[in-house]
């Protein structure tokens, strides 16, 4: 079940028990979240949010509701910093333009509403992506 994109690179960097914790899991309906230990990995949790079918497919809502889940799951366990990737962009195939006006809405939104946490990274593989997504957070801030 984790065998690309950053759920590959989670397991093969924390190893083999994430993933068989988060099976046991499942199954996690798409746009939900399940939690597991890091294994391996310098972190306390990973949140694991399903934004893709087994169709390999994503839309907006899933996206949405991914992002909206993950960040009040860190807020509940608690923890002060979550980092996230740009959710469904790589093997789900979702443009990054839709992707960074949806993630940065509810990261601003998550973040307001939040008890215990206080940072949201959006960690991103490339350049290009980077710039979209901080186009988005200007816009989202920009005075008109």
């Amino acid at each position: 079940w984790m065998g690309g994109g950053v759920a590959g690179a989670i397991k093969k960097a924390g190893g083999e028990e994430i993933e068989i914790e988060a099976m046991k899991k499942g199954p996690v309906p798409v746009g939900e979240v399940a939690i597991t230990d890091a294994g391996a990995l310098d972190a306390k949790n990973i949140i694991h949010a399903v934004v893709m079918g087994q169709d390999l497919k994503t839309n907006e809502e899933y996206i949405r509701n991914a992002t909206r889940n993950t960040i009040k799951a860190a807020d509940d366990i608690p923890v002060q910093s979550l980092a996230l990737p740009a959710f469904g962009t790589g093997v789900g195939h979702f443009p990054a333009e839709q992707c960074s006006k949806i993630m940065v809405e509810e990261s601003v939104e998550g973040l307001l509403s939040a008890k215990n946490l206080l940072q949201v990274k959006i960690v991103l593989k490339d350049a290009g992506i980077y710039e979209i997504f901080r186009q988005a957070l200007e816009r989202k801030f920009s005075r008109k």
